[in-house]
């Protein structure tokens, strides 16, 4: 009884999380989150490992698992590896956070091929490779999440190949979402609005950006990581489960505004 009081009050308690990206900005955010409400964490980074290491003592703190692993999200062989070297401690991967994401800031006429497979395997193809991985390791009830942005919907300047591969990402959850339906999987996105992290440091407007998302923002005041954490966790409970193939805005209104 005391058992089964407890998993309805926590009910992500014992659960295990592979978040990518998760040592810094929204992908710390959300381990941390998924931590504090009872999951054992895996945080995969590619060059942030004093960050990883760190976080991991944060959440052992709290009482939980945590485990750091090094690997390149993009590359399929990393990711088995990286898969391989979670099963040595972790039975079960119930939640799948794909975060990490990279790309180049340039107008589409300067990009060159080698720049659009860089954004589109490292934001969309990656999603893949995770999945095929880590599906055999995920019971019915698990959730898969990716997080994409604005520009797969909208014209950003410079952002035109990073746009266009978080389309192609959002597009690939909802094939996914009807995929793994019938192993009971559930796959969504998460598109979050301009959140000042260490990425957009990299933006040269960054200044702009942040203004004119502050303005147009429905409660004044800019979207933080723990908001978007916020919402990754809503999705990862057992009232979600009706919520299959969306895209779901954290945004502060700012996509509804022409």
């Amino acid at each position: 009884m005391t058992e089964s009081i407890t998993q309805s009050i926590r009910p992500l308690l014992g659960k295990t999380a592979l978040v990518t990206g998760g040592a810094r900005g929204i992908g710390k955010a959300i381990a941390l989150k998924l931590a504090h409400q009872g999951c054992d964490i895996i945080i995969v980074y590619y060059n942030s490992a004093e960050e990883a290491e760190q976080i991991c003592t944060d959440i052992t703190a709290l009482g939980r698992r945590a485990l750091a692993i090094q690997a390149n999200v993009s590359d399929e062989k990393s990711v088995a590896e990286m898969i391989a070297i979670a099963k040595e401690s972790f039975e079960h991967i119930h939640i799948l956070i794909s975060n990490a994401a990279s790309g180049v800031l340039k107008p589409a006429l300067k990009m060159s091929t080698k720049h659009w497979r860089w954004c589109l395997e490292t934001n969309a193809l990656a999603l893949n490779h995770l999945t095929v991985h880590i599906q055999p390791m995920m019971p019915a009830g698990g959730r898969i999440l990716a997080l994409s942005s604005l520009g797969a919907i909208r014209a950003i300047p410079n952002y035109a190949f990073i746009g266009a591969s978080k389309a192609a990402l959002e597009s690939l959850v909802r094939s996914l979402s009807l995929e793994l339906a019938p192993a009971g999987i559930s796959v969504n996105t998460i598109s979050a609005g301009i959140v000042d992290t260490d990425a957009l440091k990299y933006f040269p407007n960054r200044e702009e950006l942040l203004k004119e998302c502050e303005g147009r923002s429905l409660v004044g005041r800019l979207i933080t990581p723990e908001d978007v954490a916020n919402v990754a966790y809503l999705l990862c409970l057992p009232e979600a489960d009706m919520i299959r193939g969306q895209t779901i805005f954290v945004d502060a209104g700012h996509s509804i505004i022409g």
